[in-house]
């Protein structure tokens, strides 16, 4: 066994060779597997094992694409047979919402030029006789979908990798690592230990007893899960040929061929945990004992659907464990608080997934960064406030509705609240209807009296679409408070403040106090990491805020710069609250409560100072993200209740009141303000998104500066872009392609929302740079069918800027 190495990855399943694959084929050949048992122990052995390459995920999707097409390449390369079957997959929609999903995701293949498009009922039942399809409104059909060998897959990665100098050691337990203070590991073993600049954690059921080696706690929890194949169907048997899987969600089971009989698999109501205190050492290619009771009502509305099903005798039954992260999506990415120790963890869907995460992983290992946005994916979407009971609900909820839609927009209650600010409990009594956002409970709007505080869910207007447009209006109108508590926000102290903060954004930094900027974050391929605001308190005293979400996933840039000796970091997020004051009667409404001077020559916009407010010191920003006149005032939290009441009340005097961040999504959107994770992603580079004016190349060195002036130059690929679209009854959300009229697809949605104070339906979104221009038709798939839709010059709301400087 080798003593040194670039990586060692904990874990031969699927996932772990996949890893050690793709980086040996991005050029690492000194890599190392290690695994407890034998290859495909755990979860990988007894895996359904379908693919499929659809996902609501644009860049799931183009990574599941990958996967599908790897399998092939492999077996060419390797020799090893994958066990691959594609005799294609059908997806039917039995509900209007299931029949929304499916159309836009046909829009999005469209788009990427994937193979999934509509059957008519008689071309479903050629390719599968035995489906009875009434009640069924939709069909879609994958080609390319199907199943592949657990086995045979896992053991091509494995051969692929030692082809390329890779080793792997089987009956090799880890038994220890250790951080070093260069940044590197030492990995123990009986047989011996390996020094290696990277840990890889993929030990699938075992991810959280590697972890914990580390000093880590991952939100992962095992449950049961179960499939039954049946004996021979006489029907299949005279076949001659393979009959396509079928997806029928809304049945909530899954079915495919196996042998000369079916498989159905199923994710019950009633289901199971296993080792939720810690996956046994010994286990290996265990299997539970059956329980085909939990899984009846599944099984039923699978006979209805395919009634040779139900004449048929079953086979054999296999309950095995899976291990599921809090959103059913896997940890994914480099652990922030640690150098050098990357997760990939809770995967649930993965042989659709295991080469896209291989290569991501290879990627960001290597090059520092992976070649697609993976937010989604990114473990740092999770704090220390997801814990095992948090995990333990939602991980129940994702599991019993596994096969639910998740709706734009949608928020679930499963687990909540978990974190909460001294303004909650006054919220929810105003009628709050709250959301999540890192963890913290916020409000999305404000039910009035008599109005329900529960929002339904679905691809149209929903019935928090009114009480939205009337918090909206109301602040166009008069003034709107609203609860910007979840903002990351951050001290920087001491004599090196602004040369650390020069260093690592790319604007620079204010140097009069009371001066405020913003900046972008730039990534390690030049795109845009973050979008901040920056402004000076004091000599050497800064505050920076950016996105709450976001907070663990920026702390890896900002521990990328050393700080200067005698110069502090550190986050506010959790001692601070705040309010945004905002509408064209928000500086009268803050007169009322200060005896600080908030005229335009006084407090002009992008401005900062501390002042009193209700009696409570504040730290206040002329700035504010609705677009119009306003002020983000911040305070200890343990005044944020004291500054809420003082704020409502001079507010009631002015026609004001509290808003929601529903209604600022359509603020911003009206004055075509862009957002973290929607227009601003490390794939966009800062000219794409009219960023490139605060870039600063000439001040010196800053994080990632050479990766932007590699590609500064370069003219941009995709435009940021603004629509206004004749919706009736649905609104962009994000995702939706845009195509021009013959048809050619030129783009996406990044940001939707209807404009109520300008009544129009609007969208944000990225169209190939050059394929059309400011007053240009297109045509936008929301709900999957056309909408038309014109590019807008400019904002519809103050497009100058008048209010917001007023």
């Amino acid at each position: 066994m080798r003593t040194h190495a670039q990586a060692v990855v904990i874990g031969g399943g699927l996932i772990g060779c996949s890893i050690l694959y793709h980086l040996a084929k991005h050029g690492w050949s000194d890599v190392v597997l290690l695994e407890r048992d034998e290859l495909t122990s755990g979860s990988t052995w007894h895996a359904a094992a379908n693919i499929h390459g659809l996902h609501d995920s644009t860049n799931i999707s183009r990574l599941q694409h990958y996967t599908m097409a790897l399998y092939k390449e492999l077996e060419t390369e390797t020799g090893q047979g994958c066990g691959i079957f594609q005799p294609g997959s059908l997806y039917l929609a039995q509900t209007e919402a299931r029949e929304h999903q499916l159309r836009l995701q046909e829009a999005k293949a469209r788009r990427y030029k994937m193979n999934f498009y509509e059957v008519a009922r008689d071309e479903a039942e050629r390719l599968h006789p035995l489906v009875d399809f009434d009640g069924i409104r939709c069909i879609m059909y994958e080609p390319e979908g199907g199943n592949v060998d657990p086995s045979g897959v896992t053991a091509a990665y494995a051969a692929g990798a030692r082809q390329r100098g890779a080793e792997i050691h089987r009956f090799t337990p880890v038994i220890a690592t250790e951080a070093q203070a260069d940044g590197s590991w030492i990995v123990r073993t009986p047989t011996g230990e390996i020094r290696t600049q990277w840990v890889v954690n993929a030990a699938g059921l075992w991810g959280r007893e590697v972890a914990a080696m580390a000093g880590l706690q991952l939100p992962l929890i095992p449950t049961e899960h179960q499939y039954f194949v049946t004996e021979t169907i006489p029907e299949i048997a005279a076949m001659g040929r393979r009959l396509p899987s079928v997806a029928d969600r809304d049945g909530e089971y899954y079915l495919r061929q196996e042998g000369l009989g079916l498989l159905i698999g199923a994710y019950e109501r009633n289901m199971k945990f296993w080792a939720e205190d810690g996956t046994p050492l010994d286990f290996g290619h265990e299997l539970f004992p059956d329980d085909l009771d939990r899984i009846e009502d599944n099984m039923m509305r699978a006979i209805a659907r395919v009634p040779a099903v139900g004449k048929a005798g079953v086979k054999r039954v296999i309950n095995g464990p899976m291990i599921w992260s809090p959103d059913s999506a896997v940890l994914f990415g480099p652990v922030p608080e640690l150098q050098n120790y990357f997760c990939c963890n809770g995967i649930i869907p993965g042989f659709s997934q295991s080469g896209g995460m291989g290569k991501l992983a290879a990627e960001w290992m290597i090059e520092g960064e992976p070649s697609l946005d993976m937010f989604a994916w990114d473990m740092a979407r999770f704090g220390h406030w997801a814990g095992k009971a948090f995990t333990k609900a939602r991980v129940q909820d994702q599991y019993s509705h596994r096969f639910k839609i998740h709706f734009p927009n949608e928020e679930r209650a499963a687990g909540r609240p978990v974190r909460t600010r001294p303004a909650y409990e006054m919220q929810k009594q105003m009628g709050a209807v709250f959301g999540l956002n890192f963890g913290w409970e916020h409000p999305l709007w404000f039910a009035a009296e008599g109005e329900p505080r529960e929002e339904t869910n679905g691809f149209t207007r929903q019935n928090w679409w009114g009480p939205v447009g009337r918090e909206a209006r109301m602040l166009r109108e008069h003034a709107g408070i609203i609860d910007v508590s979840n903002f990351a926000k951050y001290e920087v102290k001491g004599p090196g403040a602004e040369a650390w903060l020069n260093s690592l954004f790319a604007n620079r930094m204010p140097a009069e106090i009371g001066r405020s900027c913003l900046t972008p974050l730039i990534g390690k391929r030049g795109g845009i990491a973050g979008d901040f605001t920056v402004t000076k308190l004091g000599q050497d005293e800064f505050m920076v805020f950016g996105s709450g979400m976001a907070e663990r996933f920026h702390q890896r840039f900002f521990k990328a710069v050393p700080l200067p000796e005698g110069t502090s970091f550190r986050s506010r997020t959790e001692e601070m609250g705040g309010f945004n004051v905002a509408g064209p009667k928000s500086r009268e409404l803050l007169q009322r409560l200060t005896n600080a001077d908030l005229s335009t020559d006084a407090f002009p916009f992008m401005r900062s100072k501390r002042i009193t407010v209700g009696g409570v010191d504040v730290v206040a920003l002329r700035v504010s993200f609705t677009g119009d006149l306003g002020w983000e005032l911040y305070c200890p939290v343990a005044d944020q209740v004291a500054l809420y009441g003082a704020l409502l009340k001079a507010g009631s005097e002015v026609g004001a009141g509290p808003v929601g961040s529903r209604a600022l999504m359509s603020l911003r959107v009206e004055k075509g303000y862009g957002s973290w994770s929607r227009e601003y992603s490390p794939e966009y580079w800062p000219q794409e998104v009219k960023f490139d004016r605060l870039v600063k190349m000439d001040k010196g060195a800053f994080l990632n500066r050479d990766a932007y002036a590699a590609i500064a130059e370069k003219p941009a690929r995709d435009q940021l872009i603004m629509l206004s679209i004749a919706a009736k009854d649905a609104d962009a959300t994000g995702g939706e392609p845009i195509f021009l009229p013959d048809g050619t697809p030129i783009g996406q949605v990044s940001s939707g929302a209807y404009g109520y104070f300008v009544e129009q339906s609007l969208a944000l979104g990225y169209v190939k740079a050059g394929s059309a221009k400011a007053g240009d038709k297109v045509s936008v798939a929301i709900l999957g069918r056309p909408h038309d839709a014109v590019l807008l010059s400019e904002p519809p709301f103050d497009p100058e800027g008048k209010r917001l400087r007023a």
